[in-house]
């Protein structure tokens, strides 16, 4: 186990430095001069033919300073090299947006991103299981028959929409005010607050969007429940334990639980991706200070250094759950040994 968990991280790196290399062209070669937007507006017109060639060399002075100074006169295998270069001590240089440095905006945000991802992996899967488990064992039955509906009604709902309408509904739009309609904390806020009343204001907070986030990953995820405990069902192992005299609930939870989580497992590793580009879509309706929020604002502004923070981080999330669901295999499925192959 530990010789794979070693190979696995040193396969990290060319597939950490892959994903980088991309994103870095991708917003390299983007439409958008991030010299332009810092500059203002107004030197955006240098290209007008109405204005005098004098005013046209100071505005093409002034965009070729601002490009100096970002480093965007190099080479893109120069740029790319200087910013790996900087990654390796954590320095993500200063945002082209406010000139603060990139890092602490990160650190400032990183822990309401991540703590509403953890919040809607744990509803997904504390939903999805008992939800598969149900329908599998009354399959074709009304209960089960609701819950497959339920269930492809909310993987068809785009979540934008969903948001919005939760919004219109629920946060004082036009009919009720069950739950804020943005940011994590309460405006009276204060961090005297008893222990308590801080985990209750901000999961008045949280509810709804950790809600929005969930839906369509249970809702997906129960039906492989379903279908992974149906399968089960049939096997030969199934009838033995029954004919031994075993309790159908023993039979259940102890022998077809255990084989049915190994693609729930499995699925882990593409769900931790999905709610980091959801966060982005949520983070932004209901104002949260997180990780989307500030890639959103940061794609708008052209802010380089800021995208390509977050797409660091996001990639690095996005290994390490994939690791972590090899792993988790091994821990639900006894017969997987990494360590041990071709011997």
């Amino acid at each position: 186990m530990w010789r794979y968990i070693l190979q696995r991280l040193f396969l990290l790196v060319p597939t950490f430095i892959g994903v980088t290399l991309i994103s870095f062209l991708i917003m390299r070669l983007s439409p958008g001069d991030p010299a332009e937007l810092r500059a203002g507006g107004g030197l955006a017109g240098g290209g007008d033919p109405g204005i005098s060639t004098e005013k046209r060399g100071a505005v093409d002075q002034a965009l070729a300073q601002w490009r100096e100074q970002y480093g965007l006169d190099q080479p893109l295998h120069v740029q790319y090299a200087l910013w790996l270069k900087n990654l390796f001590t954590l320095n993500f240089g200063d945002s082209f947006k406010d000139n603060q440095p990139v890092w602490g905006k990160i650190v400032e945000r990183l822990p309401v991103t991540v703590k509403i991802d953890i919040l809607s992996i744990l509803l997904v899967y504390s939903v999805a299981i008992p939800l598969g488990i149900y329908s599998a064992t009354n399959s074709y039955s009304v209960g089960d028959q609701i819950t497959t509906l339920g269930a492809f009604v909310l993987f068809a709902l785009p979540v934008v929409w969903a948001g919005t309408m939760a919004i219109v509904f629920l946060c004082g739009g036009d009919f009720f005010y069950l739950f804020p309609p943005g940011g994590v904390t309460s405006l009276d806020y204060s961090p005297d607050w008893p222990l308590w009343e801080k985990v209750k204001d901000q999961a008045w907070h949280l509810f709804l969007p950790v809600l929005l986030l969930s839906y369509s990953g249970f809702a997906g995820l129960s039906r492989y429940m379903r279908t992974g405990m149906l399968e089960q069902l049939r096997q030969d192992f199934v009838l033995t334990a029954r004919s031994k005299g075993l309790s159908e609930r023993i039979v259940i939870y102890k022998h077809v639980l255990r084989n049915s989580l190994i693609p729930m497992v499995t699925i882990l590793a593409g769900i931790l991706p999905g709610l980091i580009g959801g966060s982005v879509i949520i983070e932004t309706i209901f104002s949260i200070p997180g990780l989307g929020q500030l890639g959103y604002e940061a794609v708008l502004a052209r802010d380089y250094p800021t995208v390509m923070a977050l797409f660091t981080v996001s990639a690095l999330l996005t290994l390490i759950g994939i690791l972590l669901s090899d792993i988790l295999l091994a821990v639900v499925d006894p017969r997987i040994a990494f360590g041990r192959r071709g011997q």
